[in-house]
C-alpha cells in the first residue's frame, strides 16, 4: 500500500489544521492507521492510531485536541488538529500495518508510510 500525506502548513498558536492521508494499492478499511510526527533533532513520535474498527488512542500530549479518523469510500485517514501549540510543530506521518499491535507507539513496527507533511505553529 502507498500513502500519501498533506495538508500541512504554517498556523498560528490556537489554530486549527487537517491533515489527510490517502492510500492507494490497497483499502485501508482493514488496516490499523496511525500519524507520527518527528521535531528536528528528535525521534519520531506517536500522535494518534486507529484499529480497523473504531478504537482510537492518543498520545498524553494531543488527547483532547487531536481526532483521527478514516474515510473507507474515499480510502482516507485524517488527523483534526484543534487548540495547537508551538510543541506541535513537526513533520507528520501517516502510518499504517496490517494488524494492530500493541506495540503501537513504536515507530518500528508500522509497515508503511506515508511522505511527511510539514505543520509550523508559530505567530
Amino acid at each position: 500500500v502507498q500513502l500519501q500525506a498533506s495538508g500541512g502548513g504554517l498556523v498560528q498558536p490556537g489554530g486549527s489544521l487537517r491533515l489527510s492521508c490517502v492510500g492507494s494499492g490497497r483499502t485501508l478499511s482493514t488496516y490499523a492507521l496511525a500519524w507520527f510526527r518527528q521535531a528536528p533533532g528528535e525521534e519520531r513520535e506517536f500522535v494518534a492510531g486507529l484499529r480497523s474498527g473504531s478504537m482510537r488512542v492518543y498520545a498524553n500530549a494531543v488527547k483532547g485536541r487531536f481526532t483521527i479518523s478514516r474515510d473507507n469510500a474515499e480510502n482516507m485517514v485524517y488527523l483534526q488538529m484543534n487548540s495547537l501549540k508551538s510543541e506541535d510543530t513537526a513533520v507528520y506521518y501517516c502510518a499504517a500495518r496490517v494488524r494492530w499491535t500493541v506495540a503501537y507507539s513504536d515507530y518500528h513496527q508500522w509497515e508503511y508510510w506515508g511522505q511527511g507533511t510539514q505543520v509550523t505553529v508559530s505567530s
